[in-house]
């Protein structure tokens, strides 16, 4: 039986004061392969192992996420259009588009990935599109501002506007490569400044200002992440934001990948970094954008820090990862995000991201359910996750006067109907009132 907690008077017409403590933080994950999961009917359940019917809805509910985050690429089909060989590139703008619009129907924020790559870009490859690779600087720098706006127009028109928008995909080393040379349009490398590669600096950062231009003209609420892995280097880090500011790149928000096995200790690296970036850039919230952690088989090559004295590669480990995380972020009231990538991973047992098509080498074995055996349940990270939310009260005082109808709302202004007992557990706006509903 549900129980009902009044939490706040009614909000019409009062005035709030928010510390920095107070504003919204947003937690919840990249969900980009959840409808290829779908699609072949990859089961979810909960920890008890009842049935989870939609994750997305049970994200907003239960789980207290009140984001996601979904990758785009350019033209995945490309890569091979029988789908053999690609490693889950199966994104383009139809896909983006169906999945966003679940995000935002749920009431949750959502938090849109350009790749502007038919592949994944990320340090070590920022592969132009195919259909651009000819493009001379002028014409590619047209394409990237008419392909930015076409994306989020189609997206707006269809119910699925980006409250969030990154320009690129762990950027660190630049964009749209036709090669790794360091003449290649859209190279840098973080550590140097502006001043040492103005050409180089100044091509990158005019890229990212066309993708810019694009989501102030079609989408000037949402804000703008530029996205970059450096967490373990504090100071290639902050050099890298130095120098795009240096380029005058229209931005936001700091948005940090960070993996401990890759990018180090809560307490010395990252901790060095938050600090750091926050000092020289004291404008900008900070984001992780990316973060997950192994429930089991540590790999046996490319780790650059073991962690697991503190944190075994193991479901339980993996949860006392993200308490610690989400504890020392809880420190700095200037980062105010937290995505966990690839939560959905959850196959039936072969060397697959879904299903029989996308073939992988091996799982990645950083989900937060557990597929062995057919038990497809929950692991306590995918709880904890939700935990790092916490919404302002000045997100309902800007819409409560609409809620005098008999009506639940999310908190983003989604009707949920009249009826309190077919409403999931999370939170509500019931005739100008903030309510909880429990299970």
């Amino acid at each position: 039986m549900k129980r009902f907690f009044f939490l706040f008077a009614l909000v019409v017409g009062i005035c709030y004061t928010l510390n920095a403590q107070d504003q919204l933080r947003l937690a919840g994950g990249d969900i980009s392969l959840l409808p290829s999961y779908e699609q072949y009917n990859t089961p979810y359940k909960d920890q008890q192992g009842k049935t989870i019917n939609d994750l997305v809805t049970y994200a907003a509910g239960t789980l207290g996420w009140n984001a996601c985050r979904v990758r785009l690429f350019v033209d995945p089909c490309i890569i091979n259009p029988n789908d053999n060989n690609r490693q889950g590139e199966v994104q383009d703008l139809a896909y983006v588009t169906a999945l966003g619009k679940r995000i935002k129907d749920a009431g949750m924020y959502f938090l849109l990935d350009f790749h502007y790559s038919d592949t994944w870009a990320d340090p070590v490859a920022q592969t132009i599109p195919e259909a651009w690779k000819n493009l001379n600087e002028e014409e590619l720098l047209d394409t990237v501002y008419a392909y930015t706006r076409m994306c989020l127009r189609t997206l707006v028109d269809n119910g699925a506007t980006p409250d969030y928008v990154q320009i690129g995909n762990e950027i660190s080393y630049g964009i749209l490569w036709r090669g790794k040379s360091a003449s290649s349009v859209g190279h840098i490398k973080p550590w140097e400044t502006y001043a040492q590669n103005p050409d180089g600096w100044g091509r990158f950062c005019g890229i990212l200002n066309q993708g810019a231009r694009a989501v102030r003209e079609v989408c000037p609420q949402a804000q703008i992440i530029i996205h970059v892995e450096r967490a373990e280097k504090a100071n290639d880090c902050s050099q890298f934001y130095k120098s795009i500011e240096s380029g005058e790149v229209d931005y936001d928000i700091i948005g940090l990948s960070y993996y401990p096995f890759w990018h180090g200790w809560l307490d010395t690296q990252l901790k060095n970094t938050l600090e750091t970036l926050h000092a020289d850039h004291p404008d900008k919230p900070i984001q992780i954008v990316e973060t997950a952690y192994y429930n089991s088989n540590w790999p046996s090559s490319g780790i650059k820090f073991d962690t697991r004295t503190l944190y075994p590669a193991t479901p339980a480990g993996q949860n006392s990862f993200l308490e610690a995380l989400i504890t020392k972020l809880d420190e700095y009231d200037y980062v105010n995000g937290l995505y966990y990538w690839f939560p959905e991973e959850n196959g039936n047992g072969g060397d697959y991201w879904n299903a029989n098509t996308i073939v992988i080498d091996g799982w990645l074995n950083r989900g937060l359910f557990n597929p062995n055996g057919g038990k497809h349940q929950a692991y306590a990270g995918l709880y904890t996750i939700g935990t790092y939310a916490r919404t302002p009260i000045s997100a309902v005082e800007n819409v409560a006067p609409t809620y005098q109808d008999g009506q639940y709302y999310t908190l983003l202004g989604v009707s949920m109907g009249t009826d309190r007992e077919l409403l999931p557990a999370g939170m509500y706006i019931h005739q100008g009132k903030k309510i909880l509903v429990q299970k």
